[in-house]
């Protein structure tokens, strides 16, 4: 599960005194167990992958901000936390391999954006990321 494995780099993390690592590990930590706590039972791996994701979507937010506000060093902070919090997730699927798998379930020409999306959605989760799996969805069905 990827909560242990969290918890076991965040361990590492304490003993390296490595601050922003431990910063990141606990709050992605705190996010698993808040969501299992909520859920009431042990997360399955496809939760656990969304919630990673979430983080992800947020610190690139972040990111964006640091960008335009030309602050280098949180620009170099936020791009360090994005490394550490894609490191938990799967193998991402290239442009071509998303074409492959959306191709053969069916997502075709002139198909409503939604429905194409419903059917992406199960396929990739976890495998590529929303704005990725958008494109090319959009290139698929135009």
């Amino acid at each position: 599960m990827l909560k242990e494995k969290v918890f076991s780099q965040l361990k590492t993390a304490m003993k390296e005194k490595d601050a922003l690592a431990k910063g990141v590990l606990t709050l992605l930590k705190s996010a698993l167990d808040k969501e299992e706590k909520e859920k009431g039972a042990q997360l399955t791996e496809e939760e656990e992958i969304a919630i990673v994701n979430r983080e992800i979507k947020q610190t690139n937010q972040a990111l964006d901000g640091a960008k335009q506000a030309n602050r280098e060093d949180l620009i170099e902070k936020e791009e360090n936390k994005l490394a550490i919090l894609k490191g938990f997730l799967p193998k991402q699927l290239s442009e071509e391999e998303i074409v492959a798998v959306l191709t053969e379930a069916g997502v075709t020409k002139g198909m409503n954006m939604g429905e194409a999306m419903k059917i992406a959605k199960p396929l990739l989760a976890g495998k590529a990321d929303g704005a990725t799996m958008s494109k090319v969805v959009k290139s698929l069905i135009s």
